[in-house]
């Protein structure tokens, strides 16, 4: 009889991984290290010790211990392919820290035109200080970004569904154009996480995600990873090293914490979400539906042809109106809060305005109306989908009173 462990499906996985015996000991999740300083038994241990640039192997506070390494190398099991993960303060971070592991002075990076703004700002603001040259470009046209290249093109900045307005992208196409013109892709995986969009299955070198929405689940930790095959996950920790980047144990602890039941949670968000989206198609006040999940959306096809999993994050395009009136929809709401990020237990709406932020790709779309321009994210959380509709609708009702 083998005694080879049998494959484990991602739920289990979500379980188990990270829980070596020799970071948990007796009790079930890994204890919170807090330590600057590692001690050795011996001048001769210290040294050995210098060689070994690995987690599990001591050495000193930034480069971790058992709760930051249980945690890092859990998402690393969840990510197909992955050689290893790089733990970071912020999903800011992540993107930071990633593009510097991958991008030199005099390299041009392209950049997806529906990227997260953050990441749009590290690209004009760091990057550009940085010596490096970027180039939006529209992920949906994929003759103009084949011909956005050139022979100092580098990197790749890839996100789908697309921050605010859920553009699904055809990645693999994407990440292979990259590697057939020697650039290196990375995904912003925050929406999917790797249980529904297998990154580097899909083509991509680098996945990066802000373990502040799905993995913390509940708004109280701010933290990002990047996974790698082995070749950028040796870039990605050195750079980090080398720009003293450390999470703390706490919030590794928290995250890890977060890991264990993000399925099941993701699986609830995304089942109310539908229901939602499904609603608001019906609403005579709502132009557009930004719901890749949702069927005859733009986008759909590709989203059931690569993933395998949704999360509660959509959004809507109301009919004409004014900032006015969807500010009365949104001062409205009870059970929404509104606020920036998304993936925690409770539910927020956010309004946004994407055309000023658009570069490479048109908005309002091409065939909308040009009044039709007032957005509303909406992040679902695990409150009763009746009770969220309930307050939706209470919403519309608000935005008509004058």
């Amino acid at each position: 009889m083998s005694g080879e462990r049998p494959p484990r499906r991602p739920a289990t996985r979500l379980v188990e991984a990270g829980r070596r015996p020799e970071w948990t000991g007796p009790v079930v999740n890994p204890p919170v290290w807090r330590a600057s300083t590692h001690l050795y038994a011996s001048e001769g241990e210290r040294k050995a010790a210098l060689g070994g640039n690995e987690d599990g192997t001591f050495y000193y506070g930034r480069r971790g211990a058992p709760t930051q390494w249980a945690l890092a190398e859990a998402l690393t099991e969840l990510e197909p392919g992955a050689h290893g993960t790089v733990l970071y303060p912020s999903g800011v971070a992540a993107i930071a820290g990633a593009l510097m592991a991958v991008l030199h002075p005099g390299d041009v990076l392209l950049v997806n035109d529906n990227s997260y703004e953050p990441s749009r700002n590290i690209a004009r603001g760091l990057l550009k200080r940085w010596g490096v040259e970027h180039r939006f470009f529209d992920p949906l046209d994929l003759d103009a970004y084949r011909d956005a290249f050139c022979e100092r093109t580098r990197a790749v900045w890839l996100e789908s569904p697309g921050s605010l307005t859920m553009e699904v992208c055809d990645i693999p196409a994407l990440a292979a154009i990259a590697r057939e013109k020697g650039a290196t892709s990375l995904l912003d995986n925050t929406w999917a996480t790797s249980l529904g969009f297998a990154a580097l299955d899909h083509g991509c070198d680098i996945s990066v995600m802000s373990l502040t929405k799905h993995v913390g689940g509940h708004s109280d930790l701010i933290m990002g990873s990047a996974s790698a095959g082995e070749r950028w996950y040796r870039a990605l920790r050195l750079t980090a090293q080398q720009l003293g980047q450390v999470v703390s144990p706490d919030d590794a602890s928290l995250a890890l914490r977060g890991l264990r039941t993000m399925g099941i949670r993701l699986e609830k968000s995304t089942a109310s979400a539908l229901a939602i989206a499904d609603w608001l198609a019906t609403r005579p006040e709502v132009a557009h539906v930004l719901c890749p999940m949702l069927p005859g959306n733009p986008g759909h096809t590709l989203w059931q042809r690569d993933f395998t999993g949704g999360c509660g994050l959509f959004s809507f395009v109301l009919k004409g109106g004014d900032d006015a009136a969807r500010a009365r929809l949104v001062d409205s709401l009870g059970l929404f809060g509104i606020g920036y990020s998304w993936g925690g237990f409770e539910s927020l709406a956010l309004p946004f305005d994407p055309a000023s932020i658009r570069d490479a790709s048109p908005w309002p779309r091409t065939g909308w109306n040009e009044n039709d321009r007032l957005g509303i994210r909406l992040s679902i959380g695990l409150e009763d989908p009746a009770d969220l509709i309930a307050d939706l609708e209470r919403g519309f009702a608000a935005m008509k009173d004058l």
